[in-house]
């Protein structure tokens, strides 16, 4: 059996450029729940206080991390499983690359394809903050010292280079659809360099980046698909952007309603991909199944 309560709220209106919402969780499972989780060009911040989590990349053994409560996990490029016994409770945000360089205050190459518990991380100050979240009597009282505390993070942080910051809002607005030729020419860089920066400070080469962007869009548009177990398990973040990230908006041709087959062919051309195959394989590789699958897993409406 699995129960339980989501509670959003919203950051303080200086917050929102790097913070979407605040995800407040306790849910309950009497037998293991296991969920694949989608790739994304994000962080993940879990504080939780309840059971802990196991987080398994099936390419790499030593990219998770097991029985921990709270976590980060950087930009990755690849799906993976967490597995969850007990009661769990806890918040989930979910920011933006830059965003989240400067609140952990390390270059995201560090956390590339990788969670690693708040304790390991410098200053361990996420630490001290998931336990006074725990303390807290409530979830407005935990929303608000998370406004607290990251704001104050962050005014005390150093802004990210400008042409970095431009070059992040650029794929963005592009929806990931933009050249890396152009993007360099656009801040005034060398391709080489803009990727030696790129992955240095947000996790990824910008070729990848904007890949994720585009399947970001592309997933969240096949009926707005957020934190739903389907039949296979199925769930995760992946599919919701974070701050920054504007959600897409289906094209003319997008999935239809229930009952009438999707144009699969019409999706890709709609999100930037050259065809149906291309959409196929990034589904494939960021979620670790297909488009079809992935939307099957859904449950029906009402």
């Amino acid at each position: 059996m699995t129960d339980g309560e989501i509670v959003t709220g919203r950051p303080d209106v200086r917050l929102r450029p790097f913070v979407d919402r605040y995800v407040g969780y306790r849910e309950r499972a009497d037998l293991p729940l296991v969920r694949r989780e989608s790739a994304g060009a994000f962080v993940v911040l879990i504080l939780g206080w309840g059971a802990p989590l196991d987080v398994t990349d099936p390419r790499s053994a030593g990219r998770g991390v097991t029985q921990v409560d709270s976590f980060v996990a950087g930009t990755f490029d690849g799906w993976c499983t967490t597995r969850m016994l007990g009661v769990g409770e806890g918040v989930e945000l979910l920011l933006a690359p830059l965003a989240a360089r400067r609140l952990l205050g390390l270059p995201l190459s560090e956390l590339t394809n990788r969670a690693v518990e708040v304790g390991q991380l410098p200053g361990r100050w996420l630490a001290r903050l998931r336990d006074r979240l725990a303390e807290a009597p409530g979830w407005p009282e935990r929303f608000v010292l998370l406004d607290r505390v990251l704001g104050a993070r962050l005014a005390a942080s150093p802004p990210v280079d400008a042409r970095l910051d431009r070059a992040w809002q650029w794929l963005v607005a592009s929806g990931g659809r933009g050249s890396v030729a152009a993007l360099a020419d656009e801040v005034g860089w060398s391709r080489r360099h803009l990727a030696f920066r790129f992955r240095h400070e947000v996790g990824l080469p910008p070729k990848t980046a904007a890949r994720l962007l585009r399947f970001q869009q592309a997933c969240t548009a096949l009926g707005d698909i957020g934190p739903n177990v389907g039949p296979d398990g199925l769930d995760g973040p992946g599919c919701e952007p974070p701050a920054g990230v504007e959600r897409a908006e289906p094209p003319a041709a997008a999935p239809p309603g229930v009952g009438r087959p999707v144009d699969w062919a019409a999706v890709a051309a709609g999100y930037g991909y050259y065809d149906q195959s291309h959409l196929i394989r990034d589904f494939r590789e960021f979620a670790g199944v297909t488009p079809a699958a992935l939307l099957a897993s859904r449950p029906a409406a009402g």
